[in-house]
């Protein structure tokens, strides 16, 4: 459900590394290229891209698009050039850098952690060892967060998860069940019990055990912590949820606090839609226009401008009104 168009036919990455070589030299910088070519490539072909340029230039395809760009066009670019596992973990170590440590930042950790595959996670923690001479899991253990937080994200970061397709019924009923007690009965939204659930369970286990959950109960579990949205741990579990199972409704969210209100987040905007491009944007866009009555385009448009737009727009691909 990923959401660049890329033509047909496509250039070899030889073709695009040489036409990309032509926008970054001479008397400034052809902006409109670079997104003609890189917002309309797939993670694997602007891979091939970057080892074909490098092997023509002797020159690192990222760091000549950081010293050629400026502003949130460059960030925008950057985090679409780089490779996914390494852009996330990126992503993650500024997270964990930061001397405040609020909700938002709390999102992307969420977000590295339950967002994509298993084998990407393990894609990521290897990249953050290699980007950063740490563990992603070590370093999530000594951040500024407080626990019982902390725990449980260096749980979810630490996760292998089954990555099959195989459902136990009787297992989602009893855990669905379990889950209730924890978070209605005992009103602990990080209780040991739910940890271990959403932190070792496989992602169409988890879906089959939310799926019961709402039968037996009659509401969805989401609906039970956005209830709770005061109760910071409840709000965190329910970002949780999204992402292991339906994503696409976090994302959406995330969007649109990005652009209400005073100004625009652009880092926030950015994350969004960088990483969900080569994923699932159709269904980010799908339930932004569900929840919000209009679309991810108008509100980008209407709150951002220049090439930062451009390539915002390129990735987000096109939508009906």
């Amino acid at each position: 459900m990923a959401s660049i168009s890329v033509p047909d036919p496509v250039p070899s990455s030889t073709q695009d590394a040489e036409n990309i070589r032509k926008a970054v030299q001479g008397w400034g910088t052809d902006e409109n290229a670079l997104i003609e070519i890189l917002g309309h490539r797939t993670a694997g072909q602007r891979g091939e891209i970057a080892v074909a340029y490098q092997g023509l230039y002797n020159e690192i395809l990222l760091s000549r698009i950081q010293a050629q760009l400026s502003g949130d066009f460059k960030v925008a670019m950057t985090l679409w050039t780089m490779d996914p596992a390494a852009r996330d973990a990126k992503l993650a170590y500024k997270a964990l850098r930061r001397k405040r440590v609020d909700d938002r930042t709390t999102w992307v950790l969420i977000e590295v952690a339950c967002a994509s595959s298993p084998d990407h996670l393990v894609a990521v923690r290897k990249a953050y060892c290699s980007a950063y001479d740490s563990s992603l899991e070590d370093d999530m253990a000594a951040c500024a967060l407080y626990d019982p937080l902390r725990q449980f994200l260096v749980r979810l970061v630490s996760s292998c998860r089954y990555a099959g397709e195989h459902v136990d019924e009787e297992l989602a009923g009893a855990e669905a069940a379990e889950l209730h007690g924890a978070v209605v009965i005992k009103k602990e939204a990080l209780h040991g019990d739910v940890v271990r659930i959403l932190c070792s369970r496989s992602k169409p286990q988890l879906k089959a055990t939310f799926e019961r959950y709402k039968q037996d109960y009659g509401k969805a579990i989401d609906e039970v912590l956005e209830g709770n949205r005061n109760d910071r741990l409840s709000s965190m579990l329910k970002i949780t949820v999204w992402c292991l199972t339906s994503p696409e409704k976090h994302f959406a969210e995330v969007i649109r606090y990005s652009i209400i209100g005073l100004g625009t987040d652009e880092e926030s905007l950015t994350r969004a839609i960088v990483s969900r491009a080569d994923v699932d944007m159709k269904k980010v866009k799908e339930e932004y226009k569900v929840r919000y009555k209009t679309t991810v385009t108008v509100d980008v448009v209407g709150d951002t401008s220049g090439y930062y737009q451009a390539i915002l727009l390129a990735l987000i691909g096109p939508e009906q009104p």
